[in-house]
């Protein structure tokens, strides 16, 4: 053996190495108080342990992602219940077989909203397939569950890329959709760590249609940049129809809650194409031989 390799040698066991240690003999071994903290559950689940929680909730997917050599995201926000059109299509012949006009006039709505799981993945494909071989490929990144969730990891797998999803803990559990890279599934029980993953790697944030979670999300975001706590980046928001009906920002502007110019920091996009249209020019991919952003 050579004598340099002494001088890379530990100087202390690993946690690990102590882990597996096999305990001593003694009654007092099986104490709660002579677990190891780090691996004592019920240590570590102590209101008073939360801070610990809360850094470990932030450095896991941050370790993960560095290893992964995950650089830049686009964020898909959008709501859990927007169907794909086949299931929307499906559903709606079924309330018409069935005669229940409550149930068809809902199934004709979601059918409509279908289309917006659509544009999700092929935005996410699109997005995907374009940077891969970038020298900063992009990486779709979601909430992880489905809807429009579902179809941003859809795209970058049909696409043949990675994607992200940060899964949340709530009393009716989320599943993870089948379309995450299965060592980029990351499960959160705090909000906030959840939502400063979704922002820390992003180039972008596009929000879909959606209830309370996804306008969470973008306010948010547009909060952050408005007020200078992070750096500007597109924020595109998918169907003008749909959220000029549901927030009047002019009317924001002209009674003095937001100034002129904050209605500026998002833009409309009807297509995938049209939001792909905006990255480009944003960061000028086109031009930029290694894509780095």
């Amino acid at each position: 053996m050579s004598p340099h390799k002494h001088l890379r040698e530990r100087n202390f066991p690993s946690a690990l190495e102590e882990l597996r240690r096999p305990p001593p003999a003694s009654d007092l071994a099986g104490e709660p108080s002579y677990r190891l903290a780090f691996a004592d559950e019920d240590f570590l689940v102590r209101d008073e342990l939360r801070p610990v929680r809360m850094q470990l909730e932030l450095l896991k997917p941050e370790l993960l992602q560095q290893e992964a050599g995950i650089e830049a995201t686009l964020v898909i926000f959008g709501s859990a219940r927007i169907p794909e059109p086949a299931r929307a299509r499906a559903e709606l012949a079924d309330a018409q077989a069935r005669g229940d006009t409550v149930a068809e006039r809902r199934a004709t709505q979601q059918l409509g909203m279908s289309a917006y799981y659509e544009e999700a993945r092929r935005l996410a494909e699109i997005v995907t397939r374009e940077t891969q071989a970038c020298g900063t490929p992009i990486y779709v990144v979601t909430g992880g569950g489905p809807g429009i969730m579902e179809a941003g990891n859809r795209g970058a797998y049909e696409a043949g890329g990675k994607s992200i999803g940060l899964n949340i803990v709530l009393p009716h559990e989320q599943y993870p959709n089948p379309y995450i890279t299965p060592e980029l599934c990351f499960r959160f029980h705090y909000f906030a760590m959840r939502k400063l993953h979704f922002l820390m790697r992003s180039v972008a944030l596009v929000a879909f249609p959606g209830g309370y979670g996804t306008l969470d999300e973008l306010f948010e975001a547009l909060c952050l940049i408005q007020t200078g706590k992070c750096r500007a980046r597109p924020i595109l928001m998918f169907g003008r129809e749909f959220w000029s009906r549901l927030i009047n920002f002019d009317y924001l502007v002209e009674s003095g809650m937001i100034s002129p110019g904050d209605e500026k920091l998002f833009r409309f996009v009807d297509s995938a194409e049209e939001a792909w249209q905006l990255l480009e020019h944003e960061y000028d991919l086109k031009n930029n031989a290694h894509c780095t952003l």
